[in-house]
């Protein structure tokens, strides 16, 4: 094989294959090259060429999701490494690992008026778990008897594998970005070959926790004692937690399970629409006594962020006794009422706490569950009447997903409207919620499209679609993957959250309205293209939409602008009914 000559490049390529990272995504550069030339010559490696960085991360961050394993990026000096940032952050707040390898110039040349040289030292710092600063690594041509350099040369070598080490096995170990930044000095692209590389090894260490019976009877007391209790779950990897676990849950009498789409969790008794249940009571004229009637004594939450403000809203001001949350590695004070961390996995916790647990006699989930079923109703009813709209055109998509797909949503109003539909259990769902950003969705879900065989479908609106059309700029994206975009001709949530709507200065700053359409793009990135006007028009296109052509295939839904907030705000209306 080919190797770098330079040996701190040898060395980031060896340890990454030691670590099983096996997936690369590289952007173009030349200060780079040390690196690219490692990755690109191993056999063990598959390299991506992604031009564009930002989206190149959020590439990345979509199969690392996937494989639930590290990915790689790797990209040259200067601005090139900020463009990571967006990905970065939601990487952090949705715990996927990353791990971001960018070349630098050597300390003495930064700040000096040298080209395309930033200071990259610590450029993540609010948002990563390991920043690892290597040294520089000269390469003489002839072996020298200066015991000082050679000196110099093995504590700079010993450094850097150390450093490598650790910054890999944080991203292993707590899934989540790490950095490492390797400054290199020319010339960059000499070569050896069949060169012997065995860099210093540190394993990765996973640590499990649990807890002893006397450590959980006091909980266990308090929740037999409870009458009221709500478990939440947020944003969660399908599968992710047991059904015997979830059985029990659904079948005590004084538990209710609200859950969201991103939740990939399901039992039939569960809650799935949050602010389907929510939203009506605060219509209501009754809301003060049906809220206190909702209110648990125990909130017991899983899973990452959730995306419905209704439920932040109601549990902040109806604070629960009692909150709890499970997880491994962090817990947000949310609702502002957190006492209590379980620093675990749900399966283990609730393995050793549920045997400490009884059932106890309440009405709280069979009222509720009555409530559900009068919503559902009120739900079938109201979308029999409303006029095509963005709620209309989503009702239509759902009913036609195939079974067994991978679905990406994009953030702002598309995921919200996905809350409102069951589901068909059999898909997986995902959407960009650690920092709720609309600038990456579309790459995400390329990125895992590229990682599965699954088929994978994005729906996303038309600002978070044309804001990320750069996703579409590599050779990877498979014939499978769809892509359904939501034109409502500009940022279609701001006319549901408060504010004095059309009026220029709204249109023009927050809405930003325009008349952008789909089409060319399809035609420059080799997509096959397809519209739609109507509810007619959408479900005639969604007949042929997943047949295989050999091309991915984008469908543009067009909405009218003005229309589809009256629909959805007028939901919660129709609902409390």
């Amino acid at each position: 094989m080919k190797y770098s000559k330079i040996p701190v490049a040898r060395s980031v390529v060896a340890l990454c294959v030691a670590k099983d990272i096996k997936h690369v995504v590289i952007s173009p550069g030349s200060r780079n090259a040390p690196l690219t030339i490692g990755f690109t010559h191993h056999d063990d490696i598959t390299p991506y060429s992604i031009v564009d960085e930002r989206c190149a991360a959020f590439f990345a961050l979509g199969m690392a999701q996937q494989l639930k394993k590290p990915v790689a990026l790797v990209c040259t000096s200067g601005s090139a490494l900020l463009n990571y940032y967006p990905a970065i952050a939601e990487a952090f707040y949705s715990d996927i690992p990353l791990v971001i390898i960018s070349a630098d110039r050597p300390v003495e040349r930064i700040d000096i008026g040298d080209g395309q040289t930033i200071r990259q030292k610590n450029v993540f710092e609010n948002h990563i778990l390991y920043s690892a600063n290597l040294y520089s690594e000269l390469v003489l041509e002839n072996e020298t008897e200066d015991t000082k350099l050679q000196q110099k040369q093995f504590e700079a070598r010993k450094h850097n594998e150390r450093e490598i080490n650790l910054a890999l096995n944080k991203a292993i170990e707590e899934k989540g970005p790490v950095h490492i930044n390797v400054p290199f000095y020319e010339p960059l692209y000499d070569t050896v070959e069949n060169i012997e590389v065995n860099p210093l090894q540190i394993f990765p260490e996973i640590k499990e926790r649990h807890y002893s019976k006397n450590q959980l009877q006091n909980y266990a007391d308090e929740w037999n004692r409870a009458e009221r209790i709500m478990v939440i779950v947020g944003v969660a990897q399908p599968d992710a937690v047991e059904q015997e676990f979830l059985k029990k849950l659904a079948d005590d009498p004084s538990v209710i399970v609200l859950t969201e789409t991103t939740s990939n969790l399901h039992q039939d008794q569960f809650f799935t629409r949050i602010d389907t249940l929510i939203g009506p009571i605060e219509k209501d004229e009754n809301k003060q006594e049906l809220f206190e009637k909702l209110q648990p004594d125990i909130l017991l939450t899983f899973g990452g962020m959730i995306v419905s403000k209704k439920i932040k809203s109601f549990l902040r001001n109806y604070s629960p006794k009692h909150h709890w949350h499970i997880d491994s590695k962090k817990a947000y004070n949310t609702f502002f009422c957190l006492n209590k961390h379980f620093e675990t996995d749900v399966n283990s916790f609730f393995s050793e706490f549920f045997p400490l647990t009884k059932t106890t006699d309440s009405n709280y989930g069979a009222f509720w569950k009555n409530i559900k079923e009068k919503r559902q109703q009120r739900h079938q009813e109201y979308m029999a009447e409303i006029p095509y709209s963005d709620l209309k055109a989503v009702q239509e998509i759902y009913q036609k997903i195939p079974q067994n797909s991978i679905l990406y949503f994009g953030n702002s109003s598309t995921i919200r409207y996905a809350q409102l539909f069951q589901w068909d259990k059999n898909l997986k769902m995902f959407c960009n919620r650690g920092t709720s950003g609309i600038d990456g969705s579309v790459s995400t879900a390329v990125g895992a499209a590229v990682s599965t065989k699954e088929p994978v479908t994005v729906i996303t609106g038309d600002l978070s679609f044309f804001y990320d059309s750069n996703a579409l700029w590599n050779n990877y994206i498979p014939s499978s993957f769809r892509i359904i975009v939501l034109n409502n001709h500009g940022g279609g949530i701001f006319r549901i959250l408060p504010g004095k709507k059309n009026t220029e200065n709204f249109e023009r700053y927050f809405e930003t309205t325009h008349d952008l359409k789909a089409e060319p793009l399809c035609e420059l990135y080799n997509f096959e293209y397809s519209k739609a006007n109507s509810e007619e028009e959408i479900q005639s296109a969604m007949q042929e939409f997943y047949s295989e052509t050999g091309k991915p295939k984008l469908l543009e839904i067009f909405t009218p602008r003005k229309l589809n907030d009256e629909v959805l705000l007028e939901y919660f209306n129709f609902m409390k009914s």
